[in-house]
């Protein structure tokens, strides 16, 4: 009787990589160095890990037999999508123990049913693809990121994802009505209902959503639908302080009420780098000033003329000293290029360079003290310190993101990460907010978050780990 080694066909690593081959094909199957690379790194480029093999199964079967196959081997299993998260959530770790499942092959539409506004999408189509799907159908998808035609529905739905419209329409909690989930052993959890009321017992889905892949990985989804807007009007507004930003979207939510779709907070720094980097994109109004706010309001009905009320809104607001000026598009390109702005927001800061990066929560009413308290401990930190402020203001979450002062060495201020991130999510606690709002924990905040939350919840999310994934074979490493 032989004894099989981890080196013999059949055995250990090579024998599940020839499993893998065996189920989805040897082209979906990489191993070679430069063929996973772009799998490997994070999308800012702060972390690089190893694993066995991408594999890119093309159907939720496939991707059930992958993962039945890892877990036999003890082998863990990190998913991705589009490889657009800012947290490391997607990358494997260093060890190269992990085996890579691409879910871009899983982009399919499977359904859509119009008069239940819903639409089933497998986890690989991009958010531009479902928003598209929808659009055909005369339907929204109010999902609106930077990174539409990169990111993925399976990745927006494990960080639940927010972006821009989450004032009116919500997360992706919010946005979803039911998932199929591949669990750690392989088994297939079909959880694909279109039921906006269905109370038999405990919401499942809600596990899986923001749970970074850690508990299974998702492979399709039912979305909400909502009528395509068919008025929009859209304006940019200089206003004195973030003080004077939430007494503005308090009066645009009274005026208003739910056609305020976004509502967007802008510092003049943002704005800085956005010219400097994309001079093209121009600031609209003459005078410059320290913060801005980007406003749309839409409405289903052709015959709603929202231009009158924006305007009328504003001009109170001026009257008010709740704003200073305010530029309100008349077409369709003049939007696009107020809000080409806001949307450039990640692409300037990724040309300026690395910056240490926070994306948190305050309660709306909190986020300008929140401001000025962070300001003031920062630049008592680090002189000079650029501080570039914006985000949703409207749900109360702040993009707080930290540049060296300029000429000094880049490596040594990302160095001390750390102490700027003690200050920025102590007054983030102390101001009753959550450390990560949109962008999930990954790698990032894994340690972190043991300082904020409390003991009693993370007890209960290792309970739920560990129940569902006993030996921790999925993406190991993340959230916990």
């Amino acid at each position: 009787m032989t004894t099989k080694t981890e080196t013999e066909p059949g055995s250990g690593a090579s024998g599940l990589l020839e499993r893998l081959v065996a189920l989805v094909g040897s082209g979906f199957v990489l191993t070679d160095t430069a063929a996973m690379s772009p799998y490997l790194t994070d999308y800012r480029g702060n972390y690089l890990g190893r694993a066995l093999a991408v594999v890119k199964p093309a159907n939720t079967e496939e991707v059930s037999a992958v993962v039945k196959l890892c877990s036999e081997a003890g082998v863990p299993v990190v998913p991705q999508g589009g490889n657009t998260g800012l947290c490391g959530g997607a990358t494997p770790l260093a060890d190269g123990r992990s085996v890579l499942v691409s879910l871009s092959r899983l982009n399919r539409i499977r359904a859509l049913d119009v008069a239940n506004d819903t639409l089933c999408v497998e986890a690989g189509c991009t958010l531009a693809a479902v928003r598209e799907a929808a659009a055909a159908a005369g339907r929204l998808f109010p999902l609106s990121l930077a990174s539409d035609g990169s990111c993925e529905i399976g990745g927006n739905l494990s960080t639940n994802a927010g972006g821009v419209q989450v004032l009116r329409y919500g997360n992706m909690r919010e946005l979803t009505l039911g998932l199929e989930v591949v669990l750690p052993d392989g088994r297939v959890w079909n959880g694909l209902r279109g039921l906006r009321k269905d109370n038999t017992g405990y919401d499942l889905k809600q596990l899986f959503i923001g749970a970074e892949g850690t508990l299974g990985i998702i492979t399709a989804a039912v979305l909400k639908l909502f009528p395509a807007p068919k008025a929009r009007a859209t304006a940019w507004v200089s206003v004195p302080t973030p003080a004077s930003a939430v007494a503005l979207l308090a009066r645009f939510r009274a005026a208003c009420g739910d056609r305020v779709s976004a509502f967007e907070l802008v510092g003049s720094s943002l704005l800085k780098l956005i010219s400097r980097h994309m001079p093209r994109c121009r600031p609209p109004l003459p005078a410059p000033s320290d913060w801005s706010v980007l406003v749309e309001l839409t409405e289903a009905a052709a015959d709603i003329a929202l231009a009158p009320l924006l305007e009328q809104t504003l001009n109170a607001a001026i009257g008010a000293g709740e704003a200073n000026d305010a530029a309100v598009a008349t077409t369709q390109p003049q939007a696009d290029a107020l809000w080409a702005l806001r949307e450039n927001a990640n692409e300037a800061q990724k040309r300026e360079g690395f910056s240490i990066k926070h994306d948190i929560s305050v309660p709306v009413s909190r986020i300008p003290e929140f401001i000025v308290r962070a300001d003031t401990a920062l630049r008592a930190w680090q002189a000079g310190v650029r501080v570039i402020a914006f985000g949703h203001i409207g749900d109360g979450n702040l993009h707080y993101n930290l540049f060296p002062p300029p000429g000094e060495d880049e490596a040594a201020f990302i160095a001390r990460a750390d102490e700027a991130n003690r200050i920025v999510y102590g007054l983030v606690a102390e101001h009753e907010g959550s450390i990560s709002a949109e962008h999930g924990l990954g790698q990032l905040k894994r340690e972190a978050i043991c300082r904020y939350k409390d003991a009693l919840e993370l007890e209960l999310m290792h309970a739920i780990k560990h129940a569902i994934d006993p030996r921790g074979l999925m993406n190991p490493g993340k959230v916990l």
